[in-house]
């Protein structure tokens, strides 16, 4: 049994039983992947992938059984290299950050800055995706850590540790009834008097928008969604409607056009997380990076959080 037979069964299983595509991902050829499945098969005396014809349809009842040792094999290789390298070149690597747009565009640029002053031999790169791409790209090893508001918590695989809470604003252009009438408290009713522009469900906090709407018994009009608040922003000065985004995604300066109202009592506070692989091996500019991003979040701290039951939530 080696490793490559591992990965040629995770990879065959992550892409679907195309082959063609655990081919490309491996860098070999579909021949060499089907003999590599084969052979650990036969090393095994199981069979693992049910078959129709030549084709692969999916896992047997020991196949299932047997994948997540395979994941852990290959993860605990990972981590023995990891391991090497945090000892042999401790200042010196790759650091990979999945992150949301909302969380890439206004809570991470004065973290990367400080990060980057004392850690300037560690390359840095940024992936941006929902938050569910989040959560899997730290899943598959594609990315160190993964921040963002939703979905983190959902998978028992992630330790998710909280980094910092915030509401919700709602923001109109000047001269808006809502921004002129200061007179009356803003309330959902008022709100649901306009169109809203908000965030795509499952996005920043948008499930606290339609919950608090719902539990008021306010029904309400989503005029446009979108994905990030830049987009948001943009259409509620064209006066397509009333923008509900984060209040991180608000600058006074920068959106010079609009006016942001607190919602704070409107809708619930939304916690923002920072999420690694369960039973990774996190070297120490990943603690120094979550450090960084979150103050509180000590090493020693974070290292307790790596001990909590699978599906247990972290809190600080």
């Amino acid at each position: 049994m080696n490793f490559q037979q591992l990965r040629s069964a995770r990879e065959t299983v992550r892409h679907d039983y195309n082959l063609t595509l655990v081919a490309n991902a491996l860098h070999t050829s579909q021949p060499g992947v089907s003999r590599q499945l084969r052979e650990l098969e036969d090393e095994l005396g199981i069979q693992l992938f049910e078959r129709s014809g030549r084709r692969l349809t999916g896992l047997t009842p020991p196949g299932r059984a047997v994948l997540p040792i395979i994941e852990r094999l290959l993860q605990q290789a990972d981590n023995l290299k990891r391991a090497g390298a945090d000892f042999a070149l401790s200042n010196q690597g790759l650091l990979t950050v999945a992150a949301t747009h909302t969380q890439a565009r206004y809570a991470l640029p004065a973290a990367v800055r400080d990060f980057r002053a004392t850690h300037a031999q560690v390359r840095l790169h940024l992936q941006q995706g929902s938050p569910r791409q989040v959560a899997e790209s730290v899943l598959d090893g594609q990315a160190d850590l993964g921040i963002a508001t939703e979905a983190l918590t959902e998978f028992p695989e992630l330790v998710a540790l909280p980094c910092y809470r915030w509401s919700h604003v709602v923001v109109v252009p000047r001269g808006h009834a809502l921004a002129d009438d200061t007179s009356r408290p803003l309330t959902l009713e008022r709100l649901a008097a306009f169109p809203l522009v908000t965030y795509e469900p499952g996005y920043t906090g948008r499930r606290h928008i339609d919950e608090a709407f719902r539990q008021g018994g306010v029904g309400f009009e989503v005029g446009l969604s979108a994905m990030d608040a830049d987009v948001i922003k943009t259409y509620v000065d064209l006066g397509l409607g009333v923008g509900v985004i984060a209040s991180v995604a608000y600058d006074e300066v920068r959106d010079g056009t609009l006016v942001a109202l607190d919602a704070s009592h409107l809708f619930a506070t939304n916690t923002t997380r920072i999420a690694v692989k369960r039973g990774a091996y996190l070297r120490a500019y990943v603690f120094d990076f979550i450090q960084t991003f979150a103050p509180p979040l000590a090493r020693a701290l974070v290292e307790r959080a790596l001990q909590t039951t699978p599906g247990e939530v972290f809190e600080i």
